[in-house]
């Protein structure tokens, strides 16, 4: 569907036009017709769907200027918070509507000033509480109310600051509401707070045909080299999702001292320092961004070439979730999973699901490279202490040395053991322990 057969305002179809759209993609094909006519809905789709202009564009659509706040969009991170922010000033360009962004981390006070202007209102469940209880934000006249990436919110401990927020709407808004999954307690709160709403299903899975997943069975000793071997030989835009902030940042350090251009983000950095990271991605003066999966989440980085495994996430969900930041918009990604034996229980739990299939990928001839990890006391003075040269029987690794080297290790990795039938199996023998 084109943008010019949705029933928009010319200011919106003119902002659509100069940002160079001209297609809805499937999410907002199906959400603007639905939201414009007042009904509450409920959207499940992909990452980088192109949500936010399928909330953004008709709520902009219905709001008048100088009356107050009329729409409130309720985002789990800061980043989030500001990307959405952004998104909609762009799209109300030739419009004379007012927002404001609230989040954490940053002075309250000039917020407040935004807010006594404002008709449309982003921010993270925290912040938002902190002005509603100072009495600086007024939800009376909240027409639209939104929840967007409603499942994070639920892992990061929102769902009663929600509850709370809820209070101070009127219960004849619209709502909506945006998941990639949709958990018990996210049911109760549509159940609860939703009047007949329509639900709206967009592609849940990145398109097959575009991403290419793969997984290498290694030691743990030989990850990071093979890492950096596969930055230097493959081009573009990569994220590189680790388990822990202090291995981002341990990684992060690594990767510098052999020459990589990469930036680090976690919830341990300061606001101003995360949204400089953002930026240095965007505008491609790093091409490596190392990240935990909640720093990660909601990010607006539409140029990702491969996304690393580095540490394998908990669950299928996840894996999902990591893997949609690339192949987005009709372009090629790459999903690469560095395997050691730590990961097998993950990984056989990423495999149950049907919709995931991950290729073994040939192990490729690479340099043994030292590695070096940061200390528990390295924060007082910034530097590494202790390090790790792990070389094995040869500093220089080949496929043939890699069945060598195996031998006296855990078994590698055989896929064919995700089966059914051998996940009963196993199932079956730990509960009898």
């Amino acid at each position: 569907m084109k943008f010019e057969e949705l029933n928009l305002r010319p200011e919106l179809h003119k902002a659509v036009h100069k940002l160079g759209f001209t297609e809805a993609t499937e999410i907002q094909a199906k959400c603007i017709p639905v939201i414009l006519s007042g009904k509450d809905m409920v959207g499940q789709s992909q990452t980088g769907s192109g949500k936010t202009a399928a909330f953004g564009l008709p709520i902009l659509n219905m709001i008048e200027a100088g009356k107050g706040v009329q729409s409130i969009i309720l985002t789990p991170t800061r980043e989030l918070c500001v990307q959405v922010h952004d998104i909609m000033r762009q799209m109300a360009q030739f419009m004379r509507i007012r927002m404001a962004s609230v989040y954490g981390g940053v002075s309250i006070s000039p917020q407040i000033d935004e807010l006594r202007r404002a008709e449309i209102v982003v921010g993270t469940p925290g912040r938002v509480l902190d002005h509603l209880d100072r009495k600086t934000l007024d939800l009376s006249k909240v027409k639209i109310f939104v929840l967007d990436e409603a499942d994070r919110m639920l892992e990061m401990g929102f769902i009663d600051d929600i509850k709370i927020i809820l209070k101070y709407v009127s219960k004849d808004k619209q709502s909506l509401l945006f998941s990639a999954t949709m958990p018990t307690p996210i049911k109760g709160i549509v159940q609860h707070n939703f009047k007949n709403p329509i639900f709206i299903t967009g592609q849940k899975h990145v398109d097959k045909s575009l991403l290419k997943q793969i997984y290498y069975n290694l030691q743990p000793h030989e990850k990071f080299s093979l890492l950096v071997h596969l930055l230097n030989q493959k081009k573009g835009i990569s994220l590189i999702f680790c388990a822990t902030r202090n291995e981002v940042d341990v990684v992060n350090n690594n990767l510098r001292k052999q020459g990589v251009r990469t930036v680090a983000i976690h919830g341990g950095l300061t606001q101003s320092k995360r949204l400089h990271t953002v930026e240095m991605i965007k505008k491609e003066h790093v091409n490596v961004l190392v990240a935990t999966d909640v720093a990660a989440r909601g990010l607006d980085i539409r140029n990702i070439d491969h996304v690393y495994n580095y540490d394998l996430p908990k669950s299928s969900e996840d894996y999902t979730h990591r893997i949609g930041r690339t192949a987005r918009a009709g372009d090629e990604g790459e999903a690469i999973t560095l395997l050691t034996h730590a990961d097998y229980d993950k990984f056989s739990k990423i495999l149950s699901d049907r919709n995931i299939k991950i290729e073994k990928g040939v192990m490729p001839a690479f340099p043994m490279i030292k590695f070096e990890r940061l200390s528990r006391d390295s924060s007082r003075g910034g530097s590494f202490r202790g390090s790790s040269y792990h070389r094995g029987p040869s500093a220089y690794r080949g496929p043939s040395e890699h069945r060598n080297v195996s031998k006296g290790f855990h078994k590698p990795f055989d896929i064919s053991s995700t089966t059914s039938q051998d996940r009963n199996e196993r199932r079956r023998r730990r509960e009898r322990r």
